[in-house]
Order: C-alpha cells, then structure tokens, then sequence
C-alpha cells in the first residue's frame, strides 16, 4: 500500500478483533498478528467482502481458511515468543502461515496441493515475508531435515498423531492438532516431556481431513 493511503478494510479487522476478545483471546501478540496480516487477499474475490467475518471460507481445492477464532485460539496455546522455529502442516491459503511468520523466527511449511502452494509463495514474498520455506508434499511425514520444532501447528484432522510428528517434535514443545473422525474432531495440543506426548484436549473443531501417509488415505 502506498505510504499514507487509506486501508479500506482497517476497520474490518478492528471488528473482527474486538469480535476475538470477546470470545476469550487475551494474547496482544497474536490479536497484533491479526491487525498486521491481511486476510481479505487470502481469500477468492468472490468471498473476499465476508475475509473479516469469524467464519472458515473456501479457497478452492476443497480446502478451507479457518475461522479467524479456530486460528487465534491454536496461536495462543502454541505461546509463541518470537524465537521459535515452526512447522505449518497444510500452508493452504498461507494465511496461517503469514500469521505464524509474524509470531515466530522461522516456519516451515508443507503443502500436498500444489495450485494451494504456489498461490501462498507468490502472496507471501509480495507481502515480504522472508522467513518462511516451502515445502511440497506428504505434511503427516513432516520436514526432518530442520528438526526438531519448538512448535507443531496442523490444519487437518488426523485419526491419530503421525508417528514422524511426534519423533520431529523438540522436548518441551508442542504439537497441536486435531484428532478425531473425518468431519468431527477434538483440537488437542500435545506437549512433549521426556520423550512422550502429553495430552491436553481444547474444544471440538471441523477440520478437512489430513491425507497421507500418517493420516487419511485420500478419498
């Protein structure tokens, strides 16, 4: 945007603020995150006058962008510092991805549809983002040659935790994710402590399911 123009949807996302802490985030990094990123240009055109509702929006693929909320709930349990390094199970819109990027030091990020992933490099390096690596393929086998994470963030559903994620996860760190069936799941944030995964269940969500190796075998 040219220095000194007027954001025409500056308003939008002040809404959509207030409209988070009213459901309980409390977080001013992660609320900053959602004032700083732009969502309406991580949606179609076709749905972009609804980028600032709390509501998930479809972004082709038969993927989804999730719920500002769902986004801003899984950021908080994630309690990033700014020095973490990140892996993204399912870059997708790369709204999530952006978010991240702002919140932590590095993100690694890992798409299986490639239309998906070169549409989020592109809008990501044109919004400047520079620490951010791209990966195309099976996310449920993660990224090992940059493990391990301080955090694990997924943005499908897994009948179980993928055997490769939890081995890519540092001690201490957390893994979130949501565990269930293929259209209803628990979000679970998982914690690693001498080596096991530590469960904490947090609110059921809907998320598309995870396809691959360590998930769901595709449709």
């Amino acid at each position: 945007m040219v220095a000194g123009a007027v954001d025409p949807w500056k308003g939008k996302r002040r809404q959509l603020i207030e409209a988070l802490q009213d459901k309980g985030i409390k977080d001013l990094a992660v609320l900053r995150a959602f004032d700083t990123v732009p969502r309406h240009l991580f949606v179609p055109e076709t749905t972009r006058h609804r980028a600032y509702e709390d509501a998930p929006l479809p972004i082709g693929a038969k993927q989804t962008i999730s719920q500002p909320y769902v986004h801003a709930r899984a950021l908080e349990l994630l309690e990033l510092t700014g020095r973490e390094k990140v892996l993204e199970i399912g870059t997708g819109s790369g709204y999530q991805t952006a978010l991240l990027a702002t919140l932590a030091s590095q993100v690694f990020s890992i798409e299986r549809v490639g239309g998906l992933l070169d549409g989020a490099k592109a809008l990501l390096a044109e919004l400047g983002f520079r620490n951010i690596s791209f990966l195309l393929g099976d996310g449920t086998l993660g990224w090992r040659d940059y493990a391990p994470y301080d955090a694990i963030v997924v943005g499908a559903g897994a009948p179980h935790v993928p055997p490769a994620l939890g081995e890519q996860l540092a001690e201490g760190g957390r893994l979130l994710l949501p565990v269930g069936g293929r259209h209803e799941q628990m979000l679970t944030v998982y914690t690693k402590r001498e080596g096991q995964l530590v469960a904490r269940d947090i609110t059921p969500v809907r998320f598309v399911p995870l396809v691959g190796a360590g998930g769901w075998p595709a449709a």
